[in-house]
């Protein structure tokens, strides 16, 4: 099936305004001020981050709303449905910076993985930088803007950037780490990963359970200690929030969604998702 894709998707050339990098950063009263007028939802096709250092209103990712406080931070993975409402007094940092941004610098391609904050799961999208770690993060997004202003070395910058990542990691997974046990923590972002790749195809846990090479009550004790959830939970969710993301397209109709995510007829899917969303996917999308 082709999917008539009409959620606009917004590339590293129509939001960098000079049209030649891989990497934009600005401030972000500024980067408002040029965007105002896309206040719609819409998916990257690049990783994006926002630090508040000051602000109200609320922003919107994935169907989940958050209110904007002072130092709350953002990360955002390609094919994410974002939007926002500001109010006008926000202050802070924009970067955005392609998917393959750090694949000709690093040996090891999959090093972004490491993050959880950049692997697009809800847990891990937003928090606030606690007080001991705002200036030296800020401290860095100006170095970064002002080795851009003054053309410096990408491989710097890059360099910067990676540093910038490295100490938000440390303030916000450090304790998350040392609780949890590492060959368990492995097993659970294997999963995650799998599930990233398979939803629409593999929708038993057990069937993970085996990819993994462990039972699936041990998955489902894994998950549960990690974010409370079975591994059946996981999986519908990441289902439920995909056919979200497809009825933000109103030229698909209910049957192509279903067809897409694999279901075996429309009156299944509509079932599943309002048992799991509490509407059926008409309610939904006239919710948008």
């Amino acid at each position: 099936m082709i999917i008539k894709n009409t959620i606009p998707i917004l590339d590293s050339c129509s939001i960098d305004l000079n049209n030649n990098t891989t990497l934009h950063i600005d401030d972000l009263k500024a980067y408002i001020i040029k965007h105002q007028d896309m206040v719609f939802p819409h998916k990257h096709n690049f990783f994006h981050f926002v630090l508040f250092t000051q602000g109200s209103g609320e922003h919107i990712i994935d169907f989940n709303q958050y209110k904007i406080e002072p130092y709350q931070i953002y990360f955002m993975v390609p094919g994410q449905v974002h939007t926002w409402n500001f109010v006008g007094d926000e202050a802070g940092y924009v970067v955005n910076f392609s998917i393959d941004y750090f694949q000709s610098f690093l040996l090891r391609t999959d090093y972004l993985e490491r993050f959880s904050f950049l692997q697009g799961k809800i847990e891990h999208l937003i928090f606030i930088l606690t007080e001991q770690y705002r200036n030296q993060a800020t401290a860095i997004l100006d170095q970064i803007i002002f080795a851009k202003t003054e053309q410096l070395s990408e491989d710097y910058i890059r360099t910067l950037l990676l540093q910038f990542i490295l100490y938000i990691s440390i303030g916000t997974e450090k304790e998350h780490l040392e609780k949890g046990n590492p060959y368990n923590h492995k097993i659970f972002n294997s999963f995650q990963q799998l599930v990233e790749q398979q939803f629409k195809t593999t929708k038993l846990p057990s069937i993970y359970a085996d990819q993994l090479f462990i039972t699936p009550n041990h998955l489902n004790a894994i998950c549960k200690s990690y974010i409370g959830q079975s591994a059946g939970e996981i999986i519908r969710n990441r289902i439920v929030l995909e056919a979200k993301r497809l009825l933000v397209n109103r030229n698909l109709n209910i049957t192509e969604i279903a067809d897409e995510l694999q279901f075996k007829d429309n009156s299944y899917f509509t079932k599943f998702f309002k048992k799991s969303a509490g509407l059926t996917p008409e309610e939904f999308r006239k919710q948008l």
